[in-house]
């Protein structure tokens, strides 16, 4: 199995459990009260694509480079970085172009964001470290 496939899988795995329980246990009532009026029933397809092309992102701008560099400090700023730009993507976009956004998920959404693309970063990177022979495997 190729390094990319890999750290893709792990990556996908750890991120997904956290985001679940993000969505369906700590977050729900918050997105229930803010946004409760905008939601619908979840499509699943396009979830699975967010999914499948945040974790490709994330594998391939910071866990490839932070395992070939042996880096846990480029993990940890390239994750956050990472999961900053690509939740404010979202969020701030929202807050431009939706009638009634609240800032206040937008922040909580930006925390939850950068903090969830760092911690599942460093996560795959422990992973990958003892279990897939090491850095740069």
């Amino acid at each position: 199995m190729t390094q990319f496939l890999k750290l893709f899988l792990t990556s996908a795995l750890v991120f997904l459990v956290f985001d679940l329980f993000w969505l369906l246990v700590a977050s729900k009532k918050m997105y229930q009260q803010f946004i409760g009026e905008l939601m619908g029933d979840v499509r699943i397809a396009p979830a699975v694509i967010f999914y499948l092309i945040y974790v490709v992102g994330v594998t391939f701008f910071v866990l490839l480079p932070g395992t070939e560099k042996g880096s846990l400090g480029y993990v940890i700023l390239a994750g956050a970085l990472f999961g900053l730009v690509c939740y404010a993507t979202y969020d701030l976009t929202n807050l431009a172009t939706l009638k009634d956004w609240p800032i206040t998920m937008t922040v909580i959404d930006l925390i939850w964001g950068t903090a969830v693309t760092t911690v599942t970063s460093v996560i795959v990177y422990f992973i990958n470290l003892h279990f897939f022979s090491g850095a740069g495997s």
